[in-house]
This record gives structure tokens, sequence and C-alpha cells, in this order.
């Protein structure tokens, strides 16, 4: 029988860490075959890649408001780092 999972390139950040999460509890409790084991930690590990590289694009997206006098914005600066 065989599996059909969706493509972790085509994942959401919601869905990829969904899923990873379900990988990860698969793992913890070691209640797989060595072989499935190894096959779940490699889409984990290709997951928190996907879940990273979201991050990264949603991090370089975000703006920060620079707010004058009176509270009104005056521009936007680009936030680094978060």
């Amino acid at each position: 029988m065989t599996e059909t999972r969706p493509d972790i390139a085509a994942m959401s950040f919601e869905q990829a860490m969904a899923e990873l999460e379900q990988v990860v509890g698969q793992l913890e409790r070691g209640e797989v075959p060595l072989d499935r084991s190894i096959a779940l930690y490699e889409r984990g590990a290709a997951l928190k890649e996907r879940c990273a590289a979201l991050l990264k694009e949603a991090e370089e997206r975000v703006e920060k408001i620079t707010l004058g006098e009176g509270g009104r914005p005056t521009g936007t600066v680009a936030v680094e780092g978060l």
C-alpha cells in the first residue's frame, strides 16, 4: 500500500508545521520500525527546511511602521533578525 503525502514545496507554513509535529510525535514514541523511522526523519528534515524558508520569506516582508509627532506614521523600515 502506497501512502500519498502532500508535496512539501507546495505546503503552507501551517501545513508543514502540523505535519512536522506529527512526525516528531511518531519518532518520540518510538513505535515505528527502524526503516520507517529513517523515512520519517528525512521527511521531518525536509519539513523543517520548508518552515525555515517560509519564515525567512516572511521576515523579509515584515515592515516596522515608524511613528512621528502625534503618533502619525512617517514611513516604513524593514525589520531584520526576527
